[in-house]
């Protein structure tokens, strides 16, 4: 059961994941949290420096499809203005979204990573479904109220997965 929360993989931030490094995996798409994983929860729009990220993974023909939990206004002004798919009200870590987002996508899930700040939401949903996960430190030092919960409950997790010697990062 514990294993259902161990992330496929953990980098800093979503910039040290490369088109060619997930080419060479033959990842075609990316199903990607919003909130504390592109940006911060309360930033509306993308950095100069995410804007280019979402640009190499198109020139490399990878597809890329916001996946969250946040209310359709939220992630549709985010995504709107970068022309970037999007799923909202997700009830992540339930299955039918991240469904949709490999069916929009019209991909396999061995061709899809999920890339998310949480262990609750992403990675266990994305873990429930057979995709390879990815783990990112939040881009932010604070949460909103629902995710302030979460944290508590993911660093007992965290601390089980690494006593069990299933982690071997620093946080």
């Amino acid at each position: 059961m514990l294993k259902l929360f161990l992330p496929s993989e953990y980098v800093k931030n979503v910039y040290h994941i490369t088109p060619a490094a997930l080419k060479e995996r033959g990842v075609k798409g990316i199903i990607t949290d919003l909130d504390n994983t592109l940006i911060e929860w309360d930033r509306p729009s993308a950095t100069p420096q995410l804007i280019q990220w979402f640009k190499e993974m198109q020139d490399a023909g990878i597809k890329v499809t916001i996946v969250s939990n946040n209310n359709e206004k939220r992630v549709r002004f985010f995504s709107d203005p970068l022309q970037i798919p999007f799923i909202y009200k997700a009830r992540k870590p339930m299955g039918k979204a991240f469904r949709r987002a490999l069916k929009a996508m019209e991909l396999k899930p061995e061709e899809v990573v999920v890339v998310g700040d949480q262990l609750l939401t992403d990675v266990l949903g994305g873990n429930r479904m057979g995709l390879h996960t990815i783990l990112v430190v939040p881009v932010a030092q604070s949460d909103g109220f629902v995710t302030r919960f979460n944290r508590k409950i993911e660093r007992r997790i965290m601390s089980n997965l690494k006593r069990q010697g299933l982690i071997q990062w620093e946080e």
